[in-house]
């Protein structure tokens, strides 16, 4: 009976894998097209709005390739996943905050109508992304921290958005610096929130561990 149980427990488990697993290979063709289409149209358009998001998509490839990788492996192998994913995104708010101080300093406006559009392309990529995460989101800490750098596109792709209107309205290159600037806090934020949580949980795991030898 107990056998039975347990056999169920781990058929389940595998099930639920599968179905993560299927989401994840989703999501992460969707950023990897859009990190390559968004980077090209970002560098012709002089955008660092549009170039911090797509260093975001390139990040959220990162993550979702990591959480392939460990998908299939304990919770300590999960924990330093989401440890590396914050990383990434520490890394990626500092190039953007470096790349915003480097327009800022050019002066040059960037092309609003282009802006615009790969804003609404990105959007829409983004949220399918998000449905199709979203009933994962609350599985474990990988597929949780993946969720959260799903929710932070759709909330820079709707400030690239904003920043190509007051560009068009000003003819002025500060609203694509302000916005590149929000979207790099953005990533040290979500960096903060996920390596505090991922040491949380190598911490946890740690002290089972030593429970468990004793």
């Amino acid at each position: 009976m107990s056998a039975g149980c347990c056999d169920a427990d781990d058929d389940a488990l595998v099930a639920l894998r599968d179905r993560q697993g299927a989401v994840l290979w989703i999501v992460l063709g969707i950023n990897a097209v859009l990190f390559v289409v968004e980077f090209g149209v970002g560098w012709w358009a002089r955008s660092t709005a549009l170039l911090a998001d797509s260093l975001d998509m390139l990040g959220d490839a990162f993550v979702y390739a990591f959480s392939l990788w460990v998908l299939h492996r304990g919770a300590r192998w999960r924990a330093r996943a989401a440890l590396a994913k914050g990383v990434v995104q520490l890394v990626f708010g500092l190039v953007v905050l470096s790349q915003a101080m480097w327009r800022a300093l050019d002066g040059t406006p960037p092309a609003a109508d282009a802006m615009a559009l790969m804003g609404l392309v990105a959007l829409a990529g983004n949220t399918w992304s998000f449905a199709l995460l979203w009933r994962h989101r609350t599985d474990d800490i990988n597929m949780t921290s993946t969720w959260l750098c799903s929710r932070n596109d759709l909330i820079a792709n709707l400030a690239v958005l904003v920043a190509a209107a007051a560009v068009w309205q000003l003819e002025s290159v500060w609203p694509d610096v302000i916005v590149g600037v929000a979207i790099a806090v953005l990533f040290l934020r979500t960096a903060r929130d996920v390596i505090r949580n991922a040491r949380n949980e190598l911490a946890r795991t740690d002290e089972e561990l030593t429970h468990a030898k004793a």
